[in-house]
């Protein structure tokens, strides 16, 4: 297949391209294609505007790219970025799809468990329709939105809600490895919050299970089946690096550390990946324990 992939250099895109590049035909876009082509080291092309793409000549589009949501305090200005980021891609890939003649079959746009906004324990699927409205809901509804646009009888939407996605190379795990390793890491607040999670070897295989389901379409929980509270992974992280989760912090100093974003931590969602289970996927590391177990920590 003829796939353009956008966020290429993130921690899933690159997944992605590794995955990829011996068996589908890609062309990224990035912000930098020289340092994307270096990063990556593929013979793909690395393209930097939108322009250079002839999408009568692509089978799908995966779109990832966005500021990362975690990666600084949110100011107005990084929260703009944040938005931004995610619509106006969006919004110009939806358009360049309603436009083609020969559209693409399928567009695999992100989205996060953040849709749902902060949530109680209990189990939410695609389905839900109660959410909580805050930052995070709005970066994702205004995302899947803008998506939505490029749905046709001749091109299906999906939306993957991610969660948070472990691995060895980067994102929210590498975050939290050295206070962990240093015997410092514990629950935040209560610990009661739930943490959706998935490895990154079931998200590159989910992506590619929608890329090749042509019936399915619409918002996809792309989370382990198995959440567990911050407790909980604080106690198994812990334990795989052979400390303890002893300290525990206060959700005030989350709080006087991180502003709103702190909201991330307190609060989460108990996300069940009901549409892709039905649909006949299997994960790979549907636990916690044997998921981070298969990291090389």
């Amino acid at each position: 297949m003829k796939i353009l992939l956008t966020g290429a250099t993130g921690l899933i895109g690159r997944a992605l391209v590794a995955h990829w590049q011996s068996t589908h035909q890609l062309i990224l876009l990035s912000r930098d294609p020289k340092r994307a082509g270096r990063l990556l080291g593929t013979n793909h092309p690395c393209v930097g505007q939108l322009s250079d793409v002839d999408f009568n000549q692509l089978d799908a589009v995966v779109n990832l790219a966005g500021e990362p949501i975690a990666a600084k305090r949110w100011t107005e200005a990084q929260k703009q970025r944040i938005c931004q980021s995610r619509w106006l891609l969006t919004e110009q890939i939806a358009g360049a799809i309603q436009q083609a003649s020969t559209a693409p079959s399928v567009l695999i746009n992100g989205s996060a468990v953040g849709f749902y906004g902060r949530q109680g324990p209990e189990p939410i699927s695609e389905q839900e329709l109660s959410f909580y409205p805050e930052f995070s809901h709005d970066v994702c509804a205004r995302w899947e939105n803008l998506a939505n646009r490029a749905a046709s009888e001749r091109t299906r939407v999906c939306l993957v809600r991610t969660g948070i996605v472990l691995s060895e190379k980067g994102g929210a795990l590498s975050k939290m490895l050295l206070p962990f390793r240093m015997g410092l890491g514990g629950p935040i607040a209560t610990g009661q919050q739930f943490m959706s999670w998935v490895h990154i070897e079931d998200m590159v295989a989910l992506i590619d299970f929608l890329l090749h389901q042509n019936e399915l379409s619409g918002p996809f929980n792309a989370t382990a089946p198995r959440p567990v509270t911050n407790q909980q992974f604080s106690q198994l992280l812990a334990a795989r690096l052979g400390r303890k989760a002893a300290l525990r912090m206060p959700a005030f100093v989350v709080r006087a550390l991180f502003g709103e974003m702190a909201d991330l931590m307190l609060f989460g969602q108990n996300a069940q990946p009901q549409r892709l289970l039905q649909a006949g996927f299997q994960f790979r590391y549907p636990y916690l324990k044997e998921a981070l177990a298969a990291l090389q920590l």
